[in-house]
């Protein structure tokens, strides 16, 4: 899976999305927990401010009491993080929790109206910020009113550590939330990416021949794809069908030029010119094999079914050598063949015989004495024909097989049976190969697939 992979980019913006989606939603819970946490903290401040100022009254003299009755041990532990404290804005009295040992909570100068109750951040001992709640209460013991204000806090670390648990505690559990969603988004992705597999399965089964047209029901979002595709192979299978056609009445339409020209090539050569004669036969024989070979190229090219064919290469060696044999050359060659029962081909019948015809004609016609036929079958068929011949020069192989290319001018030829052979063999998906024979001559070897 490539970064150009459609899989590997929905993938990559899942795991985006789900990282950014949870990344928010952690933060958005932490901050909710902390104001939760600090909603009670205030709630909490409020509670013991309402018991100080239940407790809290003025002596006969004048002097502010407070009779502490609070149970949370931290009020008596210096520098616990709780805090209270009581303060008269007229007269030096101050009475505060033995947490704050000798320090005292600056109040800031505020407009407090009796009863309410007001909220800071303050600094506090040992560098500490004090959530503070504060509240003014009024006394009037006589006829003299007194303003006391009356304030308790706690040391923001103790939001600060419940907010770090809290994300602490979080983390595992929005990791296996990730794992979950990662999970589901790679069955989504899969899932939503299988009409894609099945579309390629499909265009494979047009390629080997095994079915023309993409016949499943896909969702509707490939429908269109699916209809266009099979739109094309239409007008793709009548182009070869209108180009085919053409070919053969083409080929039909120079027979008769070719036996015209064959039949003046006889009444020249009875006539006793039989340079000319001969000229004009290679010239037909050159002609007709063009003719065949467009032929072939337009059948064999023609998107055939090929892996549904079947051939006997074994039947067919057999066939043409015993053809050849009857021939004034093939008759004074000694032949050896070795050829298995069963060496089923994928290839048309015909297509196999065009092949081989023209590969052992070519070592009939070059060999000495000795032609030598091999086939082998395993997860190929696999055809090899070797003479005795005078062979090819090493660095010449390459050429063999290519359009009238001919090495040799001392023979009668086109050069076009090679050429021939390599056209059928890769339209059937098979290939062609030329090496040095320990016969003396040239080795070709054909590979052809077997039927599925």
């Amino acid at each position: 899976m490539t970064q150009r992979s459609l899989r590997f980019r929905l993938l990559a913006a899942a795991v985006v999305s789900v990282a950014a989606a949870l990344l928010i939603a952690g933060m958005s819970l932490v901050v909710m927990f902390e104001r939760h946490v600090e909603r009670r903290i205030g709630s909490e401040l409020e509670t013991y401010l309402n018991q100080i100022t239940a407790s809290a009254g003025v002596t006969t003299n004048g002097r502010i009491a407070f009779s502490p009755d609070l149970a949370d041990p931290r009020f008596n532990q210096p520098l616990s993080g709780l805090y209270w404290q009581i303060q008269d804005e007229e007269r030096p009295t101050l009475l505060r929790s033995r947490s704050l040992w000798d320090t005292v909570i600056e109040l800031p100068e505020d407009n407090l109206i009796p009863g309410a109750i007001h909220e800071h951040l303050l600094p506090g001992p040992a560098g500490q910020a004090l959530i503070v709640r504060e509240r003014q209460i009024l006394f009037q013991p006589n006829t003299e009113e007194r303003r006391v204000r009356i304030a308790v806090a706690v040391d923001k670390r103790t939001l600060v550590e419940a907010r770090n648990a809290f994300a602490t505690d979080m983390l595992p559990y929005l990791v296996v939330v990730a794992a979950v969603l990662l999970v589901a988004a790679w069955i989504q992705v899969r899932t939503g990416l299988a009409p894609l597999d099945t579309l390629r399965r499909g265009v494979t089964d047009i390629r080997s021949g095994a079915t023309r047209r993409l016949e499943r029901v896909y969702p509707d979002e490939v429908m269109p794809l699916v209809d266009e595709m099979n739109g094309l192979l239409e007008t793709q299978e009548q182009t070869i069908q209108r180009a085919r056609a053409w070919t053969a009445d083409l080929a039909h339409g120079l027979k008769t030029p070719l036996m015209v020209l064959t039949a003046d090539a006889q009444r020249l050569r009875e006539a006793g010119n039989t340079s000319v004669a001969g000229d004009l036969d290679q010239l037909a024989e050159t002609m007709r094999r063009r003719v065949d070979r467009e032929l072939i190229r337009a059948r064999v090219r023609s998107g055939i079914e090929t892996r549904r064919m079947r051939a006997d290469a074994g039947d067919a060696v057999k066939r043409i050598v015993r053809t050849l044999k009857r021939t004034p050359r093939g008759a004074v060659l000694e032949w050896s063949v070795e050829a298995p029962d069963g060496a089923d081909a994928a290839i048309l019948s015909e297509d196999l015989t065009e092949l081989l015809g023209n590969i052992l004609e070519n070592a009939t016609k070059w060999a000495n004495a000795a032609v030598s036929v091999s086939v082998s079958k395993g997860n190929a068929i696999l055809i090899k024909v070797e003479d005795d011949g005078p062979g090819v020069p090493e660095d010449q192989l390459i050429t063999l097989g290519q359009r009238g290319v001919r090495l040799d001018e001392q023979k009668q030829g086109s050069g076009l049976g090679l050429a021939i052979a390599r056209d059928v063999t890769e339209a059937y998906h098979g290939t062609l190969s030329f090496d040095l024979s320990p016969l003396g001559g040239l080795a070709v070897t054909v590979r052809i697939p077997r039927p599925q």
